[in-house]
């Protein structure tokens, strides 16, 4: 259970928006036509002086919608074999594991005080997209995230470190990166979460978030 001071934090980090890490697998790079074959999805939490902090993290995979598109060159990018009998067992279709990604997302709101959702990606304008024409697709009617407002890591780390690619980014801020398992979404949803907590610090940490509860959290600490 989130306290009252992380909820405090939370809630006004990000005028009442909850950050939450996606990270979509797709069949290509039209998100009105192409399948979505995985979704992963980090959600972040802070500790009680404010900083951010990443916590569960959901991986599904999907069952391609009837009609999808699904290019051969993106099944050689990510390594997904469709006739994976693991992915065939475990695979869920949009709007199961939307649902149940939608739950987690509004328990996390709630327990962090916060207003709504706000997706996290790296290139994020993709993940929303395809996460926004799923939501069409699937009918639902109250979704979480905003519509449009997002924040990308690849710009951040830009600014930050230097370096827009995922691998490189995590590089540059210490944080470990297997080649082996990038392009999983639920990994790349987990080293972006990191990536985008370990951005976020170090801003706080040089003097640029000047919160008063944050520094109120610090006296009480001292």
């Amino acid at each position: 259970m989130t306290n009252a001071n992380v909820a405090r934090l939370m809630s006004q980090r990000f005028r009442g928006f909850l950050p939450v890490v996606i990270d979509l697998e797709t069949g290509g790079f039209n998100a009105r036509g192409d399948a979505i074959l995985e979704i992963g999805a980090t959600l972040l939490t802070m500790d009680d002086l404010g900083q951010l902090l990443p916590d569960e993290t959901l991986s599904v995979h999907i069952e391609p919608f009837e009609g999808a598109n699904i290019e051969q060159s993106a099944l050689d990018f990510t390594g997904i074999r469709l006739d994976s009998a693991l992915r065939q067992e475990a695979a869920v279709s949009e709007t199961q594991a939307l649902g149940e990604l939608f739950k987690q997302v509004r328990r996390s709101i709630k327990s962090h005080d916060c207003n709504r959702a706000i997706l996290v990606g790296h290139n994020a304008a993709f993940d929303l997209g395809f996460l926004n024409a799923a939501i069409e697709r699937c009918g639902l009617k109250r979704s979480p995230f905003h519509p449009f407002s997002s924040f990308d890591t690849a710009t951040l780390s830009g600014l930050a470190y230097g370096q827009t690619v995922l691998a490189r980014a995590c590089a540059a801020a210490g944080i470990p990166f297997d080649q082996q398992n990038a392009h999983a979404a639920g990994y790349d949803a987990e080293r972006t979460a990191e990536l985008f907590c370990a951005i976020v610090n170090r801003y706080s940490d040089l003097g640029g978030w000047a919160l008063t509860l944050r520094e109120q959290a610090l006296d009480e600490r001292a």
